[in-house]
């Protein structure tokens, strides 16, 4: 590696040829290395920064320390960084709105003032004045505890709601009257990937996973889920094993309750794709469960009922999905009959007023249609432009419903949706300082190496000269079914008013084209994930938009293994990299908190041989090799418990090792946050303040907000 002083004159020549202020590197930390190393099929694999994965010990946490204080001098001497987080509070101060539901006598809205740390849950009845129903702002004195979330009872006189701190996926239950806003029994503990199903008003149903020993709390891996039942006054040592545990082994378990409360409906499963289905009929006391679907080979869920006619959203026969109906005292699939049947577009599904609205997803974008129960299709749902609607639920009894409407250009727009005129008036819309008339998204196709036409969406100024030198920000997740549609980002605006251009693929891997799309971006499979990433980065610069000097790519979680493998396989493609949360080390991701259940996108490196030496050649944190790597912000929170921050430790470890150019490597490791939910709105505002100071800074391109 270069010396440092010869480093830093490098930068220094750099930054000054582009008119940047200079900027002074820190040297990195001397990180040691031990000699750990596991064996996989007769190859033996060294491991020389494993003891990073223990996140609580002090070697660890000086470490972190260090790497922080190198990240925040560098990010201290951009010039302009202050002016784009006074942009960006500017931006973000605007009144944000979440659409209403109604429960018992009361309806129910989240709303932030502006730079809240945390919204707000409201409620008012009929027209009048709201009232502050929980205010998460005052669970922590930093505003990083937060409301993770509640369901009533079906008369709305109880309320179970769960809150989150420090971003943990651990949760605490807290169960309140409505009325006064008393609480009700104990505090719920140690509760994780679960939702709150009230049987009546007695009690509810929830998950959870034993805690982890101590020390390992955040790490410690999570096996046997536990639908548990817990009734009302009673501690929660006493709470009823309902299904799993020893005897029904699965990772992830969920139970919920039929709006009329006949029916204790258990999703089961041991990955992220794929679950059982079972039954319970509460109307009859000491009813057993019943298998619906007994394999994870499908995805299977009831979506409503009316008496013992089941409403089941599956893709089993169906990769594109379809709607069945069935009578639960025969629920094998041998007796489902197709209700609404499975399209060329992929199919979601949700209920309210008695109806349903099948959500389409074409070419990544929403197209909405209305049935009644009989699977009759009432209507077309007009849309005020191309872009992604959700929401259409709600109660049986509900004559509106309200869905969001947004796009890369349409800020979110919440409306009311009179469900027998089809007629949507706005409810509220985002007062956010943009002019959509002033910019353009458009969607293009491009190929991927092998051939396959995958869409993109990019979004630009319009009259934006494509003369290859406009900063592009392109960003992708590729996985577990998850498709990427079309919203709007407060934080883009400063990219897209400084003449920069967004850009987002929809690679295999995701869910935008069904079952056989996400597929094809798995286990074996997984580098046409990669490949459609390169492959996007490829066109735009084909087409001008940009070139190698100014563009930069961004991924979360799955999308953050997207970037670090996309790095190690193409280091000359980019400039910057931005590989957030990231799942990095592909041999041990399964041994923390519940990553086994990611083994069917990934597969694991102990299934076999083949799947080992494809899961290490294409693994992050394994791949990287002496080389010039792009500047790079890599991102981990230390209270992440999902993509435990131990892969990105790792990762930025031998990227500083492996650097041979001149640019860069930082890690930004947030505290008191977790895998990105609930953070607070001055975490979120830091975290995209140092995001685009560290991209323009590292092309060479000013920060001009009058642009």
């Amino acid at each position: 590696m270069k010396s440092y002083f010869t480093l830093l004159a490098v930068l220094l020549a750099g930054a000054q040829a582009h008119g940047q202020a200079p900027i002074k590197l820190l040297p990195y930390p001397q990180t040691k290395k031990v000699d750990t190393v596991t064996t996989y099929f007769s190859t033996k694999v060294a491991d020389p920064y494993r003891w990073l994965e223990n996140d609580q010990a002090s070697d660890t946490k000086a470490w972190v320390q260090e790497e922080n204080k190198v990240t925040q001098s560098y990010l201290s001497q951009i010039p302009y960084r202050d002016a784009i987080r006074k942009r960006l509070e500017t931006l973000w101060n605007y009144e944000k709105y979440g659409a209403p539901f109604k429960e018992g006598k009361y309806t129910y809205f989240s709303k932030n003032t502006g730079l809240q740390s945390q919204s707000v849950l409201y409620r008012q009845q009929g027209t009048g004045t709201p009232e502050v129903f929980l205010d998460p702002n005052i669970f922590s004195k930093d505003g990083t505890t937060s409301l993770a979330g509640i369901s009533f009872t079906k008369d709305g006189s109880l309320a179970a709601y769960q809150i989150s701190e420090g971003g943990s996926d651990w949760r605490k239950v807290i169960v309140l009257r409505t009325a006064d806003k008393s609480i009700v029994g104990d505090t719920l503990k140690d509760v994780k990937f679960s939702g709150t199903a009230w049987k009546g008003n007695e009690g509810f149903y929830y998950s959870s996973y034993d805690k982890p020993k101590a020390g390992s709390q955040l790490a410690g891996k999570t096996q046997l889920h536990k639908l548990m039942y817990h009734k009302l006054g009673t501690p929660q040592s006493t709470d009823v094993l309902v299904f799993g545990g020893e005897k029904t082994p699965r990772r992830y378990i969920n139970g919920s309750v039929t709006e009329d409360q006949r029916f204790l409906v258990i999703s089961a499963r041991n990955t992220t794709t794929g679950n059982e289905l079972y039954l319970q009929d509460l109307s009859k006391p000491g009813s057993a469960i019943v298998p619906v679907v007994d394999n994870e080979k499908t995805i299977n869920q009831v979506v409503d009922n009316v008496g013992s006619k089941l409403y089941i959203f599956t893709n089993l026969e169906a990769p594109n999905n379809r709607v069945v109906t069935v009578d639960a005292a025969s629920p094998k699939p041998a007796n489902w009959k197709n209700l609404i049947p499975e399209t060329k577009n992929v199919l979601d599904v949700n209920t309210s007023g008695g109806k349903l609205f099948a959500i389409y997803l074409k070419d990544a974008t929403s197209l909405i249609e209305q049935y009644d129960m009989a699977g009759k299709k009432e209507r077309d749902i007009a849309l005020p432009s191309i872009g992604s609607a959700a929401g259409f639920s709600g109660k049986k009894e509900e004559k509106e419903t309200y869905y969001t409407f947004t796009s890369y250009i349409y800020p979110p727009t919440i409306f009311k949706y009179d469900i027998a005129t089809g007629k949507s008036t706005v409810f509220k819309k985002a007062n956010v300082q943009f002019d959509p008339t002033k910019f353009e998204s458009k969607q293009v196709f491009y190929t991927s190496k092998d051939g396959t036409r995958v869409p993109m969406l990019i979004t630009y100024k319009k009259g934006l000269v494509m003369n290859g030198k406009n900063p592009t920000l392109l960003y992708a997740y590729g996985g577990f079914n998850v498709s990427m549609t079309p919203s709007f980002s407060t934080s883009n605006i400063i990219l897209l008013e400084n003449g920069g251009i967004y850009a987002v693929a929809n690679l295999r891997g995701g869910g935008e084209y069904g079952e056989k799309w996400h597929l094809a971006g798995t286990k074996l499979q997984k580098q046409n994930v990669f490949d459609d990433f390169i492959a996007a980065g490829e066109y735009l610069i084909k087409n001008n938009y940009t070139s190698k000097d100014y563009l930069a790519i961004s991924g979360g979680s799955n999308g953050g293994l997207l970037v670090g493998a996309v790095m190690a396989q193409r280091p000359d493609l980019v400039k910057v990299a931005f590989p957030a949360v990231g799942v990095m080390d592909m041999l041990r991701y399964n041994q923390f908190t519940a990553g086994a259940g990611w083994a069917f996108d990934y597969g694991t490196a102990q299934d076999s041989k083949e799947m080992f030496e494809y899961l290490y050649k294409y693994s992050p944190y394994h791949a990287l090799k002496p080389a010039s790597y792009p500047a790079t912000m890599v991102t981990t929170a230390d209270h992440d418990d999902r993509v435990v921050p131990a892969h990105s430790f790792k990762f930025a470890s031998r990227l500083q090792e492996s650097q041979k150019g001149t640019a860069p490597v930082l890690i930004r490791i947030e505290t008191k946050a977790g895998h990105g939910a609930g953070r607070s709105t001055a975490q979120v505002i830091s975290e995209q303040t140092d995001k685009w100071a560290f991209l323009f800074q590292n092309m060479g391109v000013p920060y001009n907000v009058a642009n």
